[in-house]
């Protein structure tokens, strides 16, 4: 139950939803009737919600904010950006720079084209993957997410799967409204199963244009694939001529300077980018190998009248150059470890097994002794000690997803302070959640 003080937020609900389905612009920002969150302003690593209360932000507007809201440097770029004055249906000199600057990055990347979410640059990869290979299937990974348009929003049905069965999950839309049609052109593969994705490309490589790949899954706790799974993945594409499409719009500039292609030592064909590339503001990008990329403006179609912006571009210059040029990732990723090394010390005093996925800048917390290797692992697990703490945490002023299919992310803005509170609260979250899931057992014998 919660005992914070929400009364302004629960107000506004009721305001907001006579105008907003759900009250929000956004089906994840529904959190209930007393529960969805209004923001009334954010610094650093912490957000205040209209009641005034302070909460030290683990879901970072789910990664982007990866140096911390209001950050002082990108928005000094931001207001110079401004001063460009916006769209012009034209380019900008900053296109190059921050183009060369992440091909300096990403060692796969030769040429770039700009989107404004990650939808979009997920969208014209496919599109661009299919144009080069002059095919239209592709393949997803259970539990992956890729955005939501039509081809990515496909699931495995984990309710009605029976473990063991040797019968996979069925493959249904992701909610209402996706085409029936759109699901012939579908493959869909456990991750970290190479056999399974031999087979798939053994049987249907003349149809299929890409694989679409998370090494870390963004949307699933973090899980994080077996190097020895991404690498074979790889080989397999460029020995059945299917495309690699590396999904970094939550791990690129994040779990490295290079993204997730430097922690596994891999080289995707087709890469896409946007949650950390600006700090928060409106920007995403595809990149690929060069006879791939320039089949846009050869046949491929690609815009947007906001892409580029001079807001975002700016935004995009000034973050990378910080993520390149300072220790930045290293003081995120050593936050993340003093974070799970507090959690640990709190569980393991109480005797609760636990473990964590990801990475300790976008990293999962998982109540059992080895963290899941798959969708299948975490959809069959227990996670109700998870979800029942996160409320508690909420109250404690320690903002994570209620889901517990979203990482922790780390900002460069969390401190000493941030930890300290975090910590705090999470023993208190985690004693309080005990208690309450030991009285509905009591309950229920």
């Amino acid at each position: 139950m919660t005992t914070r003080n929400l009364a302004k937020s629960n107000a506004h609900f009721k305001k907001a939803v006579s105008r907003l389905p759900l009250g929000v612009a956004s089906n994840f920002r529904y959190w209930g009737e007393d529960k969805t969150l209004y923001v009334d302003h954010a610094k650093g690593g912490k957000i205040w919600d209209l009641d005034g209360n302070a909460y030290v932000d683990y879901r970072l507007g789910y990664g982007p904010a990866i140096l911390g809201y209001a950050d002082d440097r990108v928005d000094a770029a931001v207001i110079e950006g401004m001063k460009v004055g916006g769209v012009f249906a034209l380019a900008t000199e900053k296109e190059y720079e921050v183009a060369d600057r992440i091909a300096q990055m990403v060692p796969s990347v030769d040429l770039v084209r700009f989107s404004n979410s990650g939808t979009e640059a997920v969208m014209a990869a496919l599109r661009l993957a299919r144009a080069f290979t002059k095919k239209d299937g592709y393949v997803l990974h259970e539990g992956g997410y890729h955005g939501l348009f039509d081809a990515a929003m496909w699931a495995a049905n984990m309710s009605e799967w029976v473990p063991g069965s040797n019968i996979d999950p069925t493959v249904i839309p992701y909610g209402q409204g996706i085409p029936k049609v759109a699901r012939q052109l579908l493959h869909m593969t456990p991750m970290n199963d190479a056999n399974r994705v031999e087979s798939i490309f053994k049987a249907h490589a003349d149809e299929i244009a890409a694989i679409l790949i998370e090494p870390i899954m963004g949307n699933c706790c973090g899980i994080t694939a077996d190097a020895a799974y991404v690498k074979a993945v790889r080989e397999l594409c460029t020995k059945y001529g299917v495309l690699m499409i590396v999904d970094e719009v939550k791990s690129g500039f994040r779990v490295a300077r290079g993204g997730v292609q430097e922690l596994f030592g891999i080289e995707a064909d087709i890469s896409t980018f946007a949650k950390a590339l600006a700090n928060g503001y409106p920007i995403s990008a595809i990149g690929g190998r060069e006879e791939i990329m320039r089949k846009f403006g050869q046949g491929v179609a690609h815009g947007g009248t906001y892409t580029a912006h001079s807001v975002s571009i700016a935004a995009a210059a000034k973050t990378l150059e910080i993520i390149q040029e300072t220790p930045a990732l290293e003081t995120i990723a050593q936050y993340g470890k003093d974070m799970q090394k507090g959690m640990s010390a709190v569980l393991n005093a109480r005797g609760i097994v636990h473990s964590f996925s990801g990475h300790p800048s976008m990293g999962g917390l998982f109540f059992a002794e080895n963290p899941p290797k798959n969708y299948r692992d975490w959809r069959t697990s227990d996670y109700t000690f998870y979800d029942t703490m996160a409320q508690h945490l909420h109250d404690q002023g320690v903002l994570c997803e209620p889901d517990s299919r979203e990482p922790w992310f780390i900002c460069e803005a969390h401190d000493k302070g941030c930890l300290e509170t975090t910590l705090k609260g999470f023993e208190v979250a985690v004693d309080l959640t005990l208690e309450q899931l030991k009285g509905r057992m009591s309950a229920a014998s």
